[in-house]
């Protein structure tokens, strides 16, 4: 969207275009690779996503909300830098209402943050209300993390020595993965940390309790990622979101 002119933007609304909001956020994700993991791979997921269905990707929201122990290491963490769950649902609310007045009528968050979904729906839903209110009862808003969409099929592939789980793959094969593929510049991985995955409570403490995160801030071990299981998480995952928006969205334009 921001690399497009405004009149070459109307003009994709007009067709009938609908809008990919990325969501990521700024968080460690160890020592191989950079702070902004998640908006790299949300916006550019959802680019991929929307190039599959004629659709536009908006600027991305970059921040997201704090970082949990059990999911990302821990908003304790050194560059992790984080929003306030009210502030997430605000900016995900005003952004539909943003979107609405443009005269979109569908809108796709893509999230790239596991920490970020409540937040997402929750302003989402306070938009949808506020607009039910002023007349408008034609809008349709998903909710997509990418992730969701790796089948078991693919994990049962990528993970052959056995799969620990979304909540602990922060920092893990499937980011690295995905990394390796689409910037491998920005990955050192000679810097992994090959250790067994974090063994982390059923529970949360707060205030948190720093000795429970591993010291690399990886909840998982990265060694096995490739550039090659990078491509193939991309293609499942941009397709089943494709998929799964063309099956509630109407009117969804062909892809260029």
């Amino acid at each position: 969207m921001e690399e497009l002119d405004a009149f070459a933007y109307s003009e994709q609304l007009a067709a009938g275009a609908p809008v990919l909001i990325p969501a990521g956020s700024i968080e460690q994700h160890g020592p191989h690779m950079p702070l902004h993991v998640d908006s790299l791979l949300s916006r550019t997921i959802a680019g991929e996503t929307a190039r599959r269905i004629g659709a536009v990707v908006s600027a991305p929201i970059s921040y997201g909300y704090k970082s949990q122990q059990r999911s990302g290491g821990g908003n304790h963490l050194p560059g992790t830098t984080s929003l306030t769950g009210d502030l997430v649902t605000a900016i995900a609310k005003t952004l539909v209402l943003e979107f609405v007045r443009q005269g979109v009528k569908q809108i796709g968050f893509i999230n790239g943050h596991f920490e970020n979904y409540q937040f997402l729906y929750e302003g989402a839903d306070l938009a949808l209300k506020e607009l039910a209110n002023a007349g408008h009862d034609n809008i349709r808003i998903m909710l997509l993390s990418y992730w969701d969409f790796v089948d078991d099929e693919t994990i049962s592939k990528l993970y052959p020595h056995g799969f620990t789980g979304w909540d602990l793959e922060h920092g893990g094969v499937l980011e690295t993965s995905l990394m390796l593929h689409l910037f491998p510049e920005q990955v050192d991985m000679t810097k992994v940390e090959d250790s067994p995955p974090a063994e982390l409570p059923n529970y949360d403490v707060l205030p948190v309790r720093p000795e429970l995160t591993p010291a690399s801030g990886c909840l998982s071990s990265a060694v096995e990622a490739t550039a090659d299981k990078g491509r193939i998480l991309l293609e499942t995952a941009s397709a089943g979101m494709a998929a799964a928006i063309k099956s509630q969205f109407e009117h969804t334009p062909s892809s260029p």
